[in-house]
């Protein structure tokens, strides 16, 4: 699992030469300490840095220069002590390439209403320092985000939490590479997409691989590998007997486990993050990667079905987001529906390939025929997901633009048990009911196929979409079709006149 102790966000507080030395020492105490809280707070996973105070667009420009070559860094959290004029800034700000958070703050929480004078005033100019450095970005029509609150707050820590992990996505989400196993499923048009214009938007790269290439690793899997995998398999699932040892199935058992090694092996080597197959292209393999796929997607890698690499990659994003959170992410199908009058809910599965990380129990290693692809039954893990709150994310190819929406559910329960139903699934709610939330979904042209999420917020995808300058659509409980249809419009007129 990635440790996100390993990047950082450098505190960076702006001042001039105005107010003299003694004023721009009480400057760089108080950002230390604030920096140093920052960097203790629990609610930021990441190391907060802090940084010298800058006075001069000299120093602001090699700092913001610096930022974008510093390896681990995963941008700058900015606030304004004192007034430091913007104009400082445009250089700095024009050269940055990483993501800001705009900390609109001030040292002291309350005003000492008996011993306030104007060396005090001088000093803590944050309310209208601030608001000059705000002007500036917006005037330059930046992307940031904007907390406000004193820094000592709960919730302040929060959004920047929610921010840092956002911008180790983005940060990660630069160079990531993504293998794809065949093309796409035939004559499927929103698993596709413009795979130039993603790698210039989010920083992925995506290239195919010939299943062969694949099938090669894998067939020189030894029989001692495949011996430990079968062993974990026995030891962390409830295997079903015919796949145990001595069982009928248990070839298929161990084919399983050679094809998990094979693609771990063809991923590490290729330094992949993020793959894709299609029961389409299965030349040379045995069965169809089942839970080769869910215990991939458990260590993190991104997955993507019949060639879904914007998925794919989504994936991996999320799971790097939510590092160190309770709960999971997965690669996630829209599939069925139960239409019950006052309790309409959507079932959500796929094939097979559903990650393990959103279990509510301990998952079942089981094998059933697969009426598609023409091979081997193949072994998958089978279990209900776990309820509560939870997200379903999708990227989608609008031609002019890449679109992410997002629909808040609830996940629940399933009432009765599902004997027949031998892949992973979960049960969910659309919010704010079921025909908006679907209605709304299909308007947006949100794909069938969804990044779903146990433990990441709103907030954090939508300050992962302004990082990468992407259109953000939310459906939520607050959503109407009408304002969504208008919001809609409004976006494609903007699209079109601004990002020709």
């Amino acid at each position: 699992m990635i440790n996100l102790k390993e990047f950082e966000a450098w505190f960076v507080t702006g001042s001039q030469h105005l107010y003299g030395e003694e004023t721009l020492n009480q400057v760089a105490e108080h950002s230390l300490a604030i920096a140093r809280s920052l960097d203790n707070g629990s609610q930021i996973p990441v190391r907060v840095v802090f940084k010298p105070v800058v006075k001069t667009p000299e120093e602001i420009l090699r700092l913001c220069q610096e930022a974008n070559t510093a390896p681990g860094c995963i941008g700058i959290i900015a606030w304004m002590h004192t007034f430091s004029p913007a104009k400082m800034w445009i250089g700095g700000l024009k050269a940055l390439k990483k993501p800001l958070a705009h900390l609109h703050t001030q040292y002291n929480r309350d005003i000492p209403w008996g011993e306030i004078d104007m060396d005090f005033m001088n000093l803590n100019q944050s309310a209208h320092g601030d608001r000059e450095f705000g002007f500036m970005m917006s005037r330059m029509r930046m992307n940031r985000k904007v907390v406000v609150g004193h820094w000592e707050e709960a919730e302040t820590l929060q959004q920047l939490g929610v921010w840092s992990r956002a911008a180790v996505a983005w940060y990660n989400s630069q160079g990531m590479k993504v293998a794809r196993f065949g093309d796409n499923m035939r004559e499927v048009a929103v698993t596709d997409g413009d795979k130039v214009e993603a790698e210039l938007v989010f920083g992925y790269s995506v290239n195919g691989y010939g299943i062969g290439d694949l099938v090669k690793v894998v067939n020189q899997v030894s029989d001692a590998s495949i011996d430990q995998t079968v062993q974990e398999y026995e030891d962390r699932y409830r295997v079903m007997d015919s796949l145990r040892k001595g069982g009928d199935r248990h070839s298929a058992l161990r084919d399983a486990a050679k094809i998990e090694i094979g693609l771990r092996q063809f991923l590490q080597a290729g330094n992949f993050k993020a793959f894709t197959d299609t029961f389409e292209d299965l030349h040379g393999m045995v069965q169809l990667p089942g839970i080769a796929v869910q215990r991939l997607m458990n260590e993190g890698y991104g997955f993507g079905g019949e060639g879904d690499w914007k998925t794919s990659a989504l994936v991996h994003t999320m799971k790097i987001m939510a590092a160190g959170l309770p709960g999971g992410n997965s690669f996630m199908e829209d599939y069925t529906y139960h239409f019950e009058p006052g309790n309409a809910q959507v079932l959500g599965s796929h094939m097979l390939e559903i990650c393990e990380s959103i279990a509510d129990d301990k998952p079942a290693c089981e094998i059933h025929p697969l009426g598609i692809g023409g091979k081997a039954d193949p072994v998958r893990l089978v279990f209900n997901s776990a309820p509560g709150p939870a997200l379903n994310v999708s990227v989608v190819d609008m031609g002019n633009r890449f679109r992410m929406i997002v629909n808040e559910v609830e996940a629940i329960p399933p009432r009765q048990a599902l004997p027949k139903l031998p892949v992973a699934r979960v049960l969910w709610k659309p919010l704010p009911d079921m025909k908006t939330g679907c209605a709304g979904w299909i308007l947006a042209g949100g794909a069938h196929h969804t990044g779903y999420s146990q433990n990441l917020t709103v907030e954090h995808i939508q300050d992962f979409a302004e990082m990468a300058g992407v259109e953000f659509v939310l459906i939520g409980k607050d959503t109407s079709l009408h304002d969504l249809k208008n919001e809609l419009r409004w976006n494609d007129l903007y699209y079109h006149v601004f990002n020709k």
